[in-house]
Formats: structure tokens, C-alpha cells, sequence
């Protein structure tokens, strides 16, 4: 797989090499290996390749994110606990969705109101834009089922640059995520065309 990804590399910019996962030295943290030598160990699983895959289309993204791993095991180590930062940049790189939409549909969602998000404002979605970003996320939905949940980060612009700079330290710490049934998305799973897909309130939660 390491030999596939590398093929697909071509001209991506600002990108890393993919080793097998054996090349990594034992006792050094996986992101301190990856920002000393640019190279990402990786298995031969789907884990992995949805991973490499978010390298070939995000690498600013990706690469702030392990800029910002790294900042943080040098000064706290790797050992212990991980910190808020940390926590949050594992979050967004397993399981988030990003997010760029009208502002009926970004108030909707921070409300939890679901039937105006997917319902009474659902031709809106044509002018939104998601995409999945987390690796363990696309892994999930391999096997579709109604609960998978996305941390969605809201932006503004969505290309990878702009994602990259989106990612200050404070949001993060902050966890600035918002829950969303990704399958609740239209067009993204067919029985969602009937409005009574979002009266399950075991996936559709009402706020707390």
C-alpha cells in the first residue's frame, strides 16, 4: 500500500513519503517521527489508507496538524496525559467532518434543530458543502449505519489552505465541534428523502 500512495503522490505540495510501519524506532512518538523525517508509518489497512489518502488531498491541513502534535509533545512529552490540544487535533483527525454552509443551516445545526436543518431549509444543502476529513470517520462509513457521528468544524472557505489556518490552538482546545449524523446529509443516504428518518431521537438529539 506504502508504493501505491507514493505512486499517487505526483506535484502535491508540501506533502510526506509513506513508509511501512516497521521503520518507525521504537519508543518515538508517531507524530515526532513524522515531523523529523516527513514520513508517514502506515499498515496495510484501511485505517491507513483512508489516512494517506487525507495526506494527498489535505497536506497543509495535515501538516499543521502534525506541526502542532509535535510543538506539544516537546514541551509536555509523551508520556501521561495528552492535554486538551492534543485531544482535540486526535478528534478532528479521526472523526471530523468540515463543514461550510448558509447561515440557516449553521444556526440550525448549532441549535440542534433537525427538522429545520434537514427539513424545512433542505434545498440549502445545495449551496453547502461537507466534506469528511476524519480517517477513522471514511472507515466507519464503510458500513453505513444511521448513528455515525461527525465532530463538524465549521469554516468559512473550504480549500485545504484555508482549513490549515482554521486550525488555532485555542478553537481547538476549545473542542469548537458541532455533532452531526452524517447520513443525515441529503444525498447522502436514501432513506433520509423521507422526513421521518429524523424523528429518531436516539441519533437526532434534542439539546441538552
Amino acid at each position: 500500500m506504502t508504493q501505491a500512495l507514493n505512486a499517487a503522490l505526483g506535484n502535491v505540495a508540501g506533502t510526506v513519503c509513506f513508509v511501512d510501519q516497521s521503520t518507525m524506532p521504537a519508543g518515538e512518538p508517531y507524530e515526532s517521527f513524522i515531523a523529523r523525517t516527513a514520513c508517514v508509518p502506515t499498515r496495510d489497512n484501511l485505517h491507513d489508507l483512508f489516512n494517506g489518502l487525507m495526506w494527498l488531498s489535505y497536506p497543509h491541513t495535515k501538516r499543521r496538524l502534525n506541526a502542532l502534535h509535535a510543538e506539544q509533545i516537546a514541551v509536555l512529552g509523551a508520556s501521561g496525559a495528552r492535554g486538551s490540544l492534543r485531544d482535540a487535533m486526535t478528534v478532528f483527525d479521526e472523526n471530523a467532518a468540515v463543514l461550510q454552509a448558509p447561515a440557516e443551516l449553521v444556526d440550525a445545526l448549532r441549535r440542534r434543530d433537525w427538522t429545520s436543518l434537514f427539513v424545512e431549509h433542505r434545498t440549502q444543502w445545495q449551496s453547502a458543502r461537507v466534506v469528511v476529513f476524519g480517517h477513522a470517520l471514511l472507515e466507519k462509513l464503510m458500513q453505513p449505519r444511521k448513528a455515525i457521528t461527525a465532530h463538524v468544524w465549521l469554516v468559512d472557505e473550504l480549500s485545504d489552505e484555508a482549513l490549515a489556518a482554521s486550525l488555532d490552538p485555542k478553537r481547538l482546545a476549545a473542542k469548537d465541534f458541532l455533532p452531526l449524523p452524517v447520513l443525515g446529509v441529503p444525498g447522502w443516504w436514501a432513506a433520509n428523502e423521507d422526513p421521518g428518518f429524523y424523528d429518531d431521537v436516539d441519533v437526532f438529539r434534542p439539546p441538552r
